[in-house]
């Protein structure tokens, strides 16, 4: 290796269709242990779920159902992520640390917000129809 080539992990993912099949069983592996091991992602997307069902039979244009759920599946897409930067301080160090309560609180602060922006999107479909 000549000092410009950077290490290459040997998992590093594999090239052109077999990546493709190979991430989405790596995305299906990190669905199921989130399911496992996460109680937010387990309540959020029992939630997602239910609040899909409720959009999808409101009388609001088929853009405003759209938008209710995508910012659900926002919010789960949040978690996961929030997940995987706690899960990398945890391998890391089980040691309390100042960075790493920044950063898993950072995580969850960004779940707040994006929890945050659902409720308002919600709200203002919602609040016509309530309304009338």
């Amino acid at each position: 290796m000549t000092d410009n080539e950077q290490p290459v992990s040997e998992f590093k993912s594999k090239s052109g269709v077999k990546r493709i099949f190979a991430a989405f069983f790596y995305s299906i592996e990190g669905f199921k242990a989130a399911w496992k091991t996460e109680h937010s992602f387990r309540q959020e997307l029992v939630l997602v779920i239910i609040a899909s069902a409720i959009a999808l039979a409101l009388p609001v244009s088929a853009y405003e159902k759209l938008t209710m759920i995508g910012v659900l599946v926002l919010v789960l897409i949040v978690e996961l992520i929030n997940s995987a930067i706690e899960a990398v301080v945890d391998r890391v160090s089980l040691e309390r640390n100042p960075l790493s309560k920044n950063a898993k609180d950072f995580g969850s602060a960004a779940v707040f917000l994006t929890l945050s922006l659902a409720a308002a999107t919600w709200a203002v479909i919602l609040l016509p129809l309530i309304s009338r």
